[in-house]
């Protein structure tokens, strides 16, 4: 069967996990469609723009998922399940000391906008090579909460089941989180700024 996943819908049906279960190849690739940018993305920003280690991160979640989707109960959505493995991976390779250093270049970045002139394309580099360095920077309990969120748009109770405690952490990782990251973008705008 072709399976074919929109990217509108936030979650794959019943049928096509239920399918992975059995081991239809199809049914994994309409999976691995419908996640892989997002999970590439939280694990780019995880680890501070390193694209290999952003892609050895998004393999280890989609083997994972290969291995252990029998073990997806449905107590929760799929992508919130899908979600606290990228966050354990993540977590587990920063442990293991596979972060590297933060990437000096953010023109990567700044290619996905679409700039009006070469003086817009430099302006929007430099701000995203300012909110990438901010971020990278924060520690990851408080790092992940924030790509979580603003992302990929998860509900405080999606983000909670995904870090694994409650709302009320949530919410205060999050405070933390944007406070920290407002007096680091204060700091780099006034280093770029010459004050």
């Amino acid at each position: 069967m072709d399976w074919q996943v929109s990217q509108s819908d936030r979650e794959v049906s019943a049928e096509i996990i239920e399918c992975c279960r059995r081991g239809d190849r199809a049914a994994f690739h309409a999976l691995y469609q419908a996640y892989k940018d997002k999970v590439y993305s939280i694990s780019l920003y995880f680890f501070h723009g390193d694209d290999a280690a952003a892609s050895d991160a998004t393999q280890q979640v989609f083997l994972k998922l290969i291995t252990g989707i029998r073990r997806f109960r449905g107590d929760s959505e799929f992508s919130t399940w899908l979600y606290r493995m990228v966050v354990n991976t993540c977590l587990d390779g920063a442990k293991a000391g596979k972060r590297r250093e933060p990437l000096a270049n953010s023109a990567r970045l700044a290619r996905i906008a679409a700039p009006a002139s070469a003086e817009a394309d430099l302006a929007r580099a430099e701000v995203a090579g300012r909110v990438q360095a901010a971020l990278s920077s924060l520690p990851p309990k408080l790092r992940l909460p924030v790509l979580l969120r603003y992302f990929e748009d998860l509900s405080y109770g999606e983000m909670a089941e995904a870090l694994n405690c409650s709302m009320g952490t949530v919410a205060s990782r999050l405070h933390k989180g944007h406070r920290l990251l407002a007096e680091k973008l204060m700091k780099l705008r006034g280093a770029a700024t010459g004050r």
